[in-house]
């Protein structure tokens, strides 16, 4: 009987693994890398994909302009029509704007929240193309949990964090999710 109850309680373990002041120094270290690898922000543009990567892009955005004074254009990617998996799901996609800036020609930096199989970026990355041609397609994101199923590497991380793939990383960010900043991985 304690065997079944330890389990149970088990399931329901979570840790936080980034707080908001976390968040808010990981979010200042990759600004400081994009400006370091691009020698700045001209001709580069963020580009979130819905939901949370559009707010950690606004936020990247806020840092870049606080470091280095210029303002870099942000675009707002819905990757739904380019999902692998709608057929799996049998629902109907829930269609969301999208609003990039012109890409042809620009250093594009994908901003999502976190980075499992690599098939969302995939999704982003095919999405973005229809849009036009960029130089180069660079990604951040706030976390990598790793157990990639595509040749996907972020030039930009967070935070690294080995996983099962029993478990879970949830990001809340206070603009969507109305609680405090955080990053929680949870055990199913």
């Amino acid at each position: 009987m304690p065997r079944f109850h330890n389990r149970k309680k088990a399931d329901r373990m979570s840790k936080t693994i980034l707080d908001e002041s976390a968040i808010r120094r990981a979010l200042t270290r990759i600004a400081h890398e994009i400006l370091e690898r691009n020698k700045g922000v001209k001709d580069c543009i963020l580009v979130g994909v819905k939901t949370r990567g559009v707010f950690l892009a606004e936020r990247l955005a806020e840092r870049i302009y606080q470091i280095e004074g210029e303002r870099v254009l942000i675009g707002e990617l819905d990757i739904t029509l380019y999902r692998d998996d709608l057929t799996e799901k049998g629902e109907q996609p829930e269609l969301r704007e999208t609003n990039v800036p012109d890409i042809q020609g620009k250093r594009v930096v994908l901003v999502d929240d976190v980075l499992y199989t690599g098939r969302t970026i995939r999704a982003a990355m095919d999405a973005l193309i229809d849009l036009g041609r960029p130089e180069s397609i660079q990604l951040a994101v706030l976390v990598d949990r790793g157990h990639r199923e595509l040749p996907i590497r972020p030039d930009f991380v967070g935070k690294n964090v080995p996983t099962a793939k029993n478990e879970l990383v949830s990001v809340t960010l206070s603009e969507v999710d109305e609680q405090a900043d955080a990053v929680v991985l949870r055990t199913r």
